[in-house]
Formats: structure tokens, C-alpha cells, sequence
């Protein structure tokens, strides 16, 4: 009757032309369940959730892992990781992550707070900073010399907003180094520290090299060491640029409207959107700071209570987590060629997407792919989400 089932479901899918997607739902090798067993019915309805999502949005692949009370219920990777070549995506596939790199990197900074090697009251720049004078000419622009770690986490540095003068996304030549001298030389900040809130990359980029000050480390060496051994990670790396530099297992990734996902100086983002990782992989990492008791943390209570507190200023942002008052915490992350997500709930669950594409403008796919895992995860009935 399995075998029947999952047939039948295959066969309904193929008289629908989901671009020749279906055979993924169950031919990737890619479903594994160490949780509670989901039955063939609920995961082809599952299936039919992700595969809708990819024909609408022309996604060639997609990879969606689910944990439910610290352990793997669902893992599945869906259609193309590298499509010339006929290469499939498995839950082994590893994604640029985007922004998702984010929540990375503030659990890195809150790691080295538990330390007591930092305070998030420390000011960056200036004599009394942790950067000092490293970069960029003296005297500071107006309020520079006034940001702390926490303005960073949170968004509020008072400038330096994504956008279309983004000062990640400009000058793909320039190192890391030179553009943030550059960056604290020409775009003086808007605001004062600590009163508004603006996105920025830029700033997250900051604490990597807060990060790196503090270890007398690479940001890279240091996070994988310190951070993702702990939660049992050995595959995630800093991204290349280059369609020639993707790492063995990386999929292969597809521009819409124009867009290169090969342009782009992707390993200069490394602390604010330069990862690769498995949505398995990210899932584990969630898992490993998701404030619940089943699993261990790599964080005191306290600590995770904090870094996911919103801000004073914006109450749906604390640090490095997207938050709201039903006590779920999430990021997504978009790149040319990349739309991602990970999602810890309120009821116990962790869950990660990653797909190789994205549209243009962007947000139309990545608040469909945060629907798409919570539509997929009530297709299973025990859940009750």
C-alpha cells in the first residue's frame, strides 16, 4: 500500500507538468526521520506544497529540514543542484545562506560576551574602541566614534543602510579592509546611535571584524571552531565568488530577470551573508540555541533570552534574530540566485529552506518560501502548529 501511494502521488504530480520535479519528492535519496514518523500520505502532501512553490517561482532546487523537540522529523531536497549536469539536490546539497549568516554571527559575539571578552555597552571605534583606529582616517565623522556592539546587532548605528548605496554591494574589487575604510571616510551616518533603526550588512560586517580583533582569528576559523563544531557542523564555509570556486556538494545557482549570482564579492560578506550550509546543517545549529530544554545549548538561558529580545527600537528585530510576540525568531536571506530562511517557533520547532534561485523584486518568493515550510509543517497532523 506504501508502494502504491507513493506512486500514485508521483504519477498525480507528473500529469501536472511540475517541471519534471516530482521523482525529487522521493528519488534524491534525501528523507531521513529520527523524530516521529510522518506518514507517506502527510509527506507527499508535503511534497505537493514544495513543489508548488518551486513551479511558481521557476526554482530549480530547493532543501527544507525540520526538527521538532531537538530532533530531525523531516529532511528533503527537491529538484536541480547543478540542472546541465542532471545533479539533484540531497539534504548534503550546501546554499549560499545570505542573511541567514546573521544569526550566526551574533551567537559568535554572545559567545565571546559569556566569555567576558566583550560587553555589548563596548563602543567600535576610537581609542576606547575595539576596531580603535584600524580603519579609515582620524578624526571620525560625526557619532562614529559613538556606536557600540549593540547598535550593531541591532541595526541601529545610525547609517550604513542596505539599499541601493549599500556599501556591501559596491566595488566588488575592494577587500574587506579597504572598503570599510572607505565606507567610514565617505557616508557619514544619518542619525545617532541608538534611535533608528536601517539594516545594514555593513554593520554586521563590523562585528566580524569585531569578532576576529577580539580572537586574534579569522571570523571564518574562529566561528567554525567555536561556534559549529559545538552544534557538530563540519561542512558549512565561507562562500566563493565565482561559479569555478563552489565548494563539492554546493549547487550551482540561477539569476531571474537579469541577475548574476556570479558578480558578486560573496566571501567579502563572510560575517553578514557569506556562509554555505545545508538546511539540515542550520537546523542543528538552531537547535543548538533555541532556548528550549530538550537539546543542549551553546548559550545560557539568559544569554539566548537576550540576543533575542527586541530592541527599544524596533520591536519585531533583537540581535541577529527577526522576532514577534508569539515567540518565534527567524531570518531569511536573499542573494541574486539565492532565497533562504530559518525559523525557530514557539512550539518546538526548528526549520530551514534554501533554495537556488530567487525573483526579482525579491520579496515576493522570500515571504512564499516562510509560507511554504509553515504550509508544509501542517500537513502533519500530530503538529498541531
Amino acid at each position: 500500500m506504501a508502494i502504491m501511494g507513493r506512486r500514485g502521488a508521483i504519477n498525480q504530480m507528473l500529469s501536472a507538468g511540475a517541471f519534471g520535479l516530482t521523482a525529487s519528492l522521493w528519488g534524491n535519496g534525501a528523507h531521513q526521520s529520527e523524530g516521529e514518523e510522518i506518514s507517506e500520505v502527510e509527506r507527499a502532501a508535503m511534497g505537493s506544497v514544495a513543489t508548488d512553490f518551486m513551479k511558481e517561482f521557476g526554482v530549480p532546487g530547493l532543501s527544507v529540514a525540520i526538527s521538532h523537540k531537538g530532533r530531525f522529523a523531516y529532511q528533503e531536497g527537491f529538484g536541480d543542484a547543478y540542472r546541465e549536469l542532471g545533479e539533484r539536490v540531497s539534504v548534503a546539497s550546501l546554499f549560499r545562506i545570505a542573511s541567514v549568516s546573521k544569526p550566526i554571527t551574533s551567537v559568535a559575539i554572545f559567545t565571546l560576551i559569556e566569555k567576558g571578552q566583550l560587553l555589548l555597552e563596548d563602543r567600535v571605534f576610537g581609542k576606547k574602541g575595539i576596531l580603535g583606529t584600524q580603519f579609515g582616517k582620524q578624526p571620525y565623522g560625526k557619532y562614529i566614534e559613538d556606536i557600540t556592539i549593540d547598535h550593531l546587532l541591532t541595526h541601529t548605528a545610525g547609517g550604513w543602510e542596505k539599499g541601493e548605496n549599500d556599501p556591501m554591494f559596491t566595488d566588488p574589487a575592494r577587500d574587506q579592509a579597504h572598503l570599510i575604510s572607505w565606507t567610514l571616510d565617505n557616508r557619514p551616518l544619518n542619525n545617532v546611535p541608538g534611535e533608528h533603526y536601517g539594516y545594514s550588512n555593513f554593520g554586521y560586517c563590523l562585528l566580524g571584524r569585531v569578532i576576529e580583533k577580539i580572537t586574534k582569528h579569522s571570523y571564518r576559523d574562529y566561528v567554525q571552531s567555536g561556534i559549529l563544531s559545538r552544534c557538530a557542523i563540519s561542512d558549512m564555509k565561507i562562500s566563493g565568488n565565482t561559479f569555478r570556486q563552489r565548494a563539492k556538494e554546493e549547487v550551482t545557482y540561477y539569476g531571474q530577470s537579469g541577475e548574476n549570482p556570479y558578480g558578486m564579492n560573496v566571501s567579502r560578506m563572510d560575517s553578514h551573508g557569506g556562509w554555505i550550509a545545508s538546511a539540515s546543517d542550520l537546523v542543528k545549529f538552531a537547535t543548538r540555541v533555541d532556548g528550549f530544554t530538550g537539546t543542549e545549548s551553546i548559550l545560557k538561558p539568559e544569554t539566548i533570552a537576550k540576543m533575542t529580545s527586541a530592541s527599544a527600537v524596533n520591536g519585531h528585530y533583537a540581535r541577529g534574530w527577526q522576532v514577534n510576540t508569539l515567540g518565534n525568531w527567524w531570518h531569511n536571506g536573499s542573494l541574486p540566485g539565492s532565497s533562504t530562511i530559518l525559523v525557530r517557533t514557539s512550539k518546538n520547532f526548528c526549520w530551514a529552506a534554501l533554495t537556488n534561485t530567487r525573483t526579482v523584486p525579491s520579496g515576493g518568493i522570500d515571504d512564499a518560501l516562510d509560507k511554504m515550510v509553515w504550509n508544509m509543517a501542517r500537513k502533519v497532523t500530530a503538529w498541531k502548529l
